[in-house]
C-alpha cells in the first residue's frame, strides 16, 4: 500500500471536516480520500458539489464493498459506531471511529471482540491524546516522577449550553438520539485523558442530576467520587449549567502535585517524597520543602484530528504503533456508564465487576421514555462532531 484510501460514513460537522482536511487541504501526506457516505440526500449534494471527483454513496454497505477505499473512518450519531465499525471489519477495512466508542459498554465490547478477529489496524479520535501538555502529565505520572498516586481532582465546569443548544436538535440532549447527556456529549476526551492518565479507577460513587439546569432528561450536573487500586482517590466534577466554568486538573502524589489549568502545567515539586519525610521528620509541624516549577509543554494544543490521521496513515503504511488504538475506547466509556450506573442504582459501582446487562437494560428503559420523535438515524447532523 503506497496510499491509504479512506472511506468517510457521516458527513456532519466531524465528517465533513474530516473531509476537507485529507482531500481540499491535503493535511494528511499518504491519505487520500478514497470515497464518502451519507444517508442525507443533503449532504450527499455537498459532497459533489465540494469534493470534486469523490465517490458518493447513500449507503455503506455499497461503500464498503466498493474496491474503492482501504479504510474507513466513522462519524455518524453514537448508537451506530459499533455496527458500522464491525461491518468495516467484515468487509476487510481498516477502521478509524470517532469519539465516543459507543454510548454502552455492551456493545462495545462486541465491537473489540471483532476487531480482535481481525488483522485490520483499529483506531479511534481520541485527538486530545495529541496535546503536548496531556502527554507532558502522562509522562510525570508514568515516569514516577510524581511518585505515588495520592488523589485527582478534575473540574470541568467550563462545557457552558444554554437551553437554545439542547432545542437545536430533536435528538439532542434525549436517552434515544445520543444516550447521555454531558457525560457522552461533551466529557468522552476528558474521561479518556484521565485514565490515559492515571489507569482506570476500580470503583465509582456518583451522584448526577438530570434536567437540573434546562429542560432535558439526560445529565446536565454530575458529581463523582473515585478509588483507585493502590488506594488513591478521586473527584471529578462536570456540567453544561456554569458560567463562567473551570477546567482545572490537580493530580496529587508522594512526590508533589501537579496542577494543569489555562493550559500551563505547575509542579509542586517536594524535594523528598512524602512519605520519606514522614519517616525521617521529627518536628511536630514540618513539611517537605516544596518548590514550585512550571513544567514546559508546547500550548498549542498539538495536531488534534489531523494527528490521530497521520498517526494512522503511519500505522498502515509503516506499522508505527497508534497514539489512540481503538479497542482503548471502551475504557473512557466505561466510566461514563459506571457514573451513571451508580446514580440509577444509588451505590458503589465496581469497575471490574460492571454489570453490562444490568446497565443496558435500564439504558432501554430510559430510552422507551424518550421524547425523540422521529428516527435519529435520518439526522443529517454528526453527533460526534457538535460537543
Amino acid at each position: 500500500m503506497e496510499k491509504v484510501r479512506m472511506g468517510i460514513v457521516g458527513l456532519g460537522n466531524m465528517g465533513s471536516a474530516h473531509c476537507k482536511a485529507i482531500h481540499l487541504e491535503q493535511k494528511v501526506p499518504g491519505m487520500e480520500l478514497g470515497a464518502v457516505c451519507d444517508s442525507s440526500e443533503e449532504r450527499r449534494a455537498w459532497a459533489q458539489e465540494n469534493l470534486p471527483g469523490v465517490p458518493v454513496f447513500e449507503q455503506a454497505a455499497d461503500m464498503y464493498k466498493s474496491g474503492l477505499i482501504d479504510a474507513v473512518l466513522i462519524a455518524v450519531p453514537h448508537y451506530e459506531h459499533p455496527e458500522l465499525t464491525i461491518k468495516g471489519f467484515e468487509s476487510g477495512l481498516h477502521v478509524m471511529v470517532e469519539k465516543p466508542a459507543g454510548v454502552y459498554t455492551k456493545q462495545v465490547l462486541e465491537m473489540n471482540a471483532a476487531a480482535e478477529k481481525t488483522d485490520k489496524v483499529f483506531g479511534i479520535m481520541y485527538n486530545q491524546r495529541t496535546n503536548p501538555v496531556y502527554q507532558k502529565v502522562r509522562d510525570l505520572v508514568q515516569s514516577g516522577e510524581l511518585g505515588e498516586l495520592k488523589r485527582v481532582v478534575w473540574i470541568v465546569t467550563n462545557w457552558y449550553r444554554p437551553q437554545a443548544y439542547h432545542n437545536s436538535g430533536t435528538w439532542r440532549s434525549t436517552w434515544e438520539g445520543e444516550g447521555g447527556g454531558t457525560l457522552i456529549n461533551q466529557n468522552p476526551h476528558n474521561l479518556d485523558l484521565l485514565q490515559w492518565i492515571l489507569g482506570k479507577p476500580t470503583t465509582i460513587r456518583s451522584f448526577c442530576s438530570f434536567g437540573k439546569y434546562y429542560d432535558i432528561e439526560v445529565e446536565d450536573d454530575v458529581t463523582a467520587y473515585m478509588e483507585f487500586a493502590n488506594g488513591a482517590s478521586g473527584v471529578y466534577i462536570t456540567s453544561t449549567g456554569e458560567a463562567p466554568g473551570t477546567n482545572r486538573l490537580e493530580i496529587s502524589g508522594d512526590m508533589g502535585k501537579i496542577v494543569v489549568e489555562d493550559n500551563v502545567i505547575t509542579f509542586h515539586r517536594n524535594r523528598i517524597s512524602e512519605r520519606e519525610h514522614n519517616r525521617i521528620n521529627t518536628n511536630a509541624f514540618a513539611t517537605p520543602e516544596s518548590w514550585i516549577c512550571e513544567v514546559p509543554a508546547a500550548k498549542d494544543g498539538g495536531e488534534q484530528h489531523v494527528g490521530i490521521l497521520k498517526n494512522f496513515t503511519q500505522a498502515l503504511l509503516h506499522g508505527k504503533p497508534l497514539l489512540a488504538p481503538g479497542e482503548e475506547g471502551i475504557h473512557g466509556l466505561l466510566i461514563s456508564n459506571a457514573i451513571h450506573y451508580s446514580a440509577w442504582t444509588d451505590s458503589l459501582v465496581s469497575l471490574e465487576h460492571f454489570n453490562h446487562d444490568h446497565f443496558y437494560e435500564l439504558l432501554q428503559e430510559r430510552v422507551q421514555k424518550s421524547i425523540v420523535k422521529k428516527n435519529v438515524a435520518q439526522q443529517t447532523v454528526d453527533l460526534t462532531g457538535t460537543h
